[in-house]
């Protein structure tokens, strides 16, 4: 059974696992999905978890010394990620068992490679790849599409968890789902660019 503290928001997310442990005052926003074994802790401070965002298995998210973590819209907490007192942009990505620790800032449409550590205070400007440990700046590439699809899938597969249905993924009006998706999202980026 899911437990969560007394000052726990939910504003409509899409699914949260039985398993998950939320506790301190966070925030969870509209459409995000949060899978098992997520852990979310605030004891001082306000960790937010923006809209249509996903926490994977066995992520941490945790506040740091000064203030409390706060990831953006569209954004993927993958697999055994650590997420401590940082801020994390819009349509970020954030790989399989890496870390951002404290007062490091992450700018729109990253990629943090899995396996990396964003040390304290770390300023990653929009459109970066991180990779190492440290995590250092290896690429510049605008990762809007490819991080925000990451969360659509994410999201659908949210919804389908919700109503009990485990292999939406496997269903063929996912694939129409994801193409029409990409396309919006492609020319979302171009109209975006345009300005």
């Amino acid at each position: 059974m899911r437990k969560f503290g007394p000052l726990v928001t939910l504003d409509k997310p899409a699914f949260i696992h039985e398993t998950v442990e939320i506790f301190g005052k966070v925030r969870i926003n509209e459409g995000v999905s949060i899978w098992p074994r997520v852990v979310i802790r605030a004891e001082a401070y306000e960790n937010i978890i923006g809209p249509y965002s996903n926490i994977q298995d066995f992520a941490m998210v945790h506040i740091g010394n000064s203030k409390g973590a706060i990831i953006g819209a569209h954004c993927s907490i993958t697999h055994h990620a650590t997420v401590h007192g940082c801020t994390i942009g819009d349509n970020c990505l954030i790989g399989i068992n890496a870390t951002v620790m404290d007062n490091a800032v992450i700018g729109d449409n990253c990629i943090i490679a899995g396996h990396s550590i964003v040390p304290e205070g770390a300023q990653i400007p929009a459109n970066s790849i991180v990779a190492g440990v440290p995590g250092v700046v290896v690429k510049s590439r605008n990762n809007f599409v490819t991080n925000r699809m990451n969360a659509f899938i994410y999201h659908y597969n949210g919804l389908a968890y919700a109503r009990g249905e485990h292999r939406a993924w496997d269903d063929p009006g996912f694939a129409t789902a994801k193409a029409a998706e990409e396309a919006g999202l492609i020319a979302e980026l171009a109209a975006i660019e345009a300005r």
